[in-house]
């Protein structure tokens, strides 16, 4: 990688949106800005560095979203990207407008594509984990995390209600394709009593037998929250196994689904956002090149994306431990 000076540069955001990337692109252009360059915004990610959709941002095309929720900038998934023709289309682009640097705010999907673009077109970039499944080593958060999983305690504790009102035990399905947090995280705030999650192995026997204890106990609120992407299957799936072996059981089937998505930002994915994408400027300002830039124990972490990619976080045995003894 080059050391020249970088004088212009790209945002984009890529993969699914998540909560919080406005305040990303935000602090992205505004850095810049501050710091006396030259701005683009690419729209719909890596799409649009292909169709040479890129605008020009200065402080106003930033200026009221820090509240809201999807991206201003659009995201796709491109499969022409994949190939070394699309690439090098989008870096004939980049090289018309002369830019020089990039920013991309995704996950492990979009730091992929960046790795493989700025290996064979030397083009240095930054990446910033936008992803509500908080599955991206080399960080406390992602963004959007926060605000996926207080979406879900929301809907969760009104399921609880009606739960309660009518003797039910309620299945509900958070997103989380590769990766249990949400699940973990809104099923230990809720008080869920089980909690399946891609990362450890489902015992339907367990299940069956803990939700079968808890009725001759009369305990009349039972909540399951199940990971989307659990190995035994989604809500669904496990909601039908529980009707079988315990036919007395009154179950219904909740999933969430893409409501996790949208919404306006925590206060968290809003700082967070700001921070890293102020720090994505200052990365390309200072030579530090081809990194995530994270935040653990509130301290800037930057990952190399090659390890970014690689990685993938980790939940820990303590958490399991605490699912276990407080649903008990």
């Amino acid at each position: 990688m080059s050391a020249r000076k970088v004088t212009k540069i790209g945002v984009l955001t890529s993969g699914g949106d998540a909560p919080g990337m406005n305040a990303a692109v935000r602090a992205v252009v505004r850095t810049g800005i501050y710091h006396g360059l030259e701005v683009f915004g690419i729209i719909r990610g890596y799409s649009g560095m292909i169709d040479d959709d890129i605008i020009p941002m200065d402080s106003r095309s930033v200026a009221n979203i820090i509240q809201r929720g999807g991206t201003i900038l659009k995201t796709a998934r491109c499969k022409e990207f994949f190939e070394h023709e699309g690439r090098k289309k989008a870096f004939e682009n980049l090289k018309k407008k002369g830019i020089d640097g990039l920013v991309i705010i995704g996950g492990d999907g979009s730091f992929r594509g960046a790795q493989k673009f700025s290996n064979e077109f030397d083009i240095p970039c930054i990446g910033l984990p936008g992803t509500i499944d908080k599955d991206i080593a080399g960080t406390d958060f992602t963004i959007g995390f926060d605000t996926a999983v207080n979406t879900a305690v929301d809907a969760i504790d009104k399921i609880r209600d009606t739960a309660d009102a009518h003797d039910r035990l309620f299945i509900v399905e958070v997103m989380g394709r590769d990766a249990g947090y949400i699940a973990l995280h809104s099923g230990i705030a809720t008080g869920a009593e089980n909690i399946l999650i891609p990362e450890s192995k489902t015992d339907m026997e367990e299940l069956v037998h803990s939700l079968t204890e808890k009725e001759k106990r009369k305990k009349l609120v039972n909540l399951v929250v199940v990971a989307e992407g659990d190995e035994f299957g989604g809500a669904n799936e496990v909601a039908a196994v529980i009707k079988k072996r315990i036919p007395q059981a009154d179950v219904r089937v909740c999933i969430l689904g893409h409501i996790q998505r949208g919404g306006s930002p925590t206060c968290l994915d809003r700082l967070i956002a700001s921070r890293m994408g102020y720090h994505a400027v200052e990365c390309l300002l200072t030579g530090k090149h081809n990194v995530m830039v994270g935040i653990v124990n509130n301290n800037l972490y930057y990952t190399p994306l090659d390890n970014a990619i690689k990685a993938k976080q980790k939940i820990s045995e303590e958490w399991l431990k605490i699912v276990k003894i407080l649903a008990s």
